[in-house]
């Protein structure tokens, strides 16, 4: 028997709202964009493949939210996983290597991206961006999410649900910023570092994954679980190869700059 949530006064709550949503993801696109072109007057063009993956990453988070996924979800946990991969994982993917940070300090003025810069050397920021914070913050918050009440009471209750969409994202985020340091940030930790890391929270969310497999979240039917689980395992290994690639490129990139010069360093 399928005993998976179902509240329509919950969905319906949600439509009202999809609207102002798509709005503000459309705002966000327009600012992307706006803030390109006003860099473009300073210094070398924004490259359009950034615009591209700005985009994307946009996208991947609206269809997430609004949209017929996102009612779905309410009713099918494998729809909901889905959910969860866009906006968890790819958006965030997509959204850093964007370096929208990058864009913002090339954008404004040069004092007020003195104070940007200042607020993201602070110690709260410091922490928060280590790349051990954001993964516990990451994956620590999923398996509270799938090995608690959690994710009953999100179905029931509006505020919840909004506020666990909005640490998924940013949580998600925050990880892949602090594994990649595309944008400026007040950390520089080496690559071995941020491999490990990366290490263990792929392990972390492997292992939740055949959890519920063989455990199904309350509310979640067999057959759900299995699928969403394995839609987890599979669709999250996908995203992060490609993280993994990323970094591994970055990590070759440096190794080969500073071969180079100290090449040149010993022939001076």
């Amino acid at each position: 028997m399928n005993n998976e949530h179902t509240h329509p006064a919950h969905s319906s709550d949600q439509a009202l709202f999809e609207p102002v949503l798509a709005a503000a993801f459309f705002l966000l696109i327009a600012l992307y964009l706006i803030a390109g072109i006003v860099s473009n007057r300073r210094y070398k063009k924004w490259p359009m493949h950034r615009y591209l993956l700005w985009i994307a990453g946009i996208i991947c988070a609206t269809a997430s939210i609004i949209g017929p996924l996102a009612q779905k979800a309410h009713m099918d946990f494998t729809a909901h996983m889905i959910g969860h991969l866009l906006l968890g994982m790819l958006a965030p993917l997509l959204l850093v290597l964007a370096a929208p940070m990058t864009l913002i300090l090339r954008a404004i003025p040069i004092a007020s991206a003195r104070r940007v810069s200042q607020l993201l050397k602070s110690r709260p920021i410091r922490i928060l961006t280590d790349p051990i914070t954001a993964s516990v913050l990451n994956i620590g918050g999923l398996w509270i999410l799938y090995m608690s009440d959690l994710y009953t009471v999100m179905h029931l209750n509006a505020i919840v649900h909004t506020l666990v969409h909005i640490h998924m994202f940013f949580a998600g985020y925050v990880f892949t910023a602090s594994i990649l340091l595309i944008d400026p940030t007040p950390h520089r930790h080496n690559f071995m570092y941020r491999a490990i890391v990366l290490i263990f929270a792929l392990a972390g969310h492997s292992i939740l994954s055949k959890i519920i497999y063989a455990q199904p979240p309350s509310g979640v039917s067999r057959e759900q679980a299995e699928h969403g689980a394995m839609l987890m395992y599979y669709g999250g290994d996908v995203v992060d190869l490609v993280l993994i690639v990323f970094l591994c490129f970055q990590w070759y990139r440096a190794v080969k700059l500073r071969s180079v010069l100290s090449v040149e360093k010993g022939v001076d």
